[in-house]
């Protein structure tokens, strides 16, 4: 497999972690699609990372249908001698999965926020829409809350069981560190504070870790 994608982003970050996680190779091609040389919109038509090319040459993209895809073909691989093993990105009961995916989908939407007002600043200060800036904070207020409440919970998300809930919020939360240091999101959140310490001390994590 293939995967095309950037060294900071969030959503590819959770790609990789998962791989590594599962135990599946992979080539990571590094592309950025904000370069104006960037190849990223011939595997996405939307322009967006991350990207798979699968081992049949189909490509995938959003990091969501590829968590699905990869959990897919690790489910129908189980019977084989040579068959990936490690971590179970959704449980088995489907009720439970689909709570995951919603915890995963919150965590995103964070990212999005976060990714919203990282842009904006990045324009003029006298060009900045404080309103948008102030909307965006909030979604992420309200997302890290709901999300401290289910990890103080320990039952979907922080629990002794990782699943991609655990990746994809501790994937977001290091982008916050990088991109967003001064929202100081650990304040107020002791529950998700000692799950990315877990998180980060993890060798998929560690071998993800972006640049500076």
């Amino acid at each position: 497999m293939k995967l095309i994608g950037s060294l900071t982003s969030p959503y590819v970050r959770k790609i990789r972690v998962a791989l590594l996680e599962k135990n599946l190779p992979f080539e990571f091609v590094v592309d950025s699609p904000w370069e104006t040389s960037t190849h990223v919109p011939d595997f996405n038509p939307l322009g967006k990372v991350p990207a798979l090319v699968t081992d049949d040459g189909e490509t995938l993209f959003d990091s969501n249908i590829i968590a699905e895809y990869i959990e897919l073909m690790t489910e129908l691989k189980a019977a084989s001698p040579n068959a990936a093993s490690g971590l179970q990105l959704f449980p088995n009961d489907r009720l439970a999965a689909l709570r995951v995916r919603q915890l995963v989908m919150l965590a995103d939407g964070i990212g999005d926020a976060g990714v919203n007002i990282f842009l904006e600043n990045r324009r003029p200060a006298d060009k900045q829409y404080t309103e948008w800036i102030e909307r965006q904070t909030g979604k992420i207020t309200r997302g890290l809350d709901a999300l401290e409440r289910h990890a103080s919970a320990g039952s979907r998300l922080g629990s002794d069981k990782l699943n991609l809930a655990d990746v994809a919020a501790g994937c977001m939360l290091l982008w916050l560190d990088l991109r967003l240091a001064s929202l100081n999101w650990r304040e107020g959140h002791p529950a998700l504070t000692s799950l990315v310490d877990r998180l980060a001390a993890r060798p998929s994590f560690q071998q993800t870790t972006p640049p500076l």
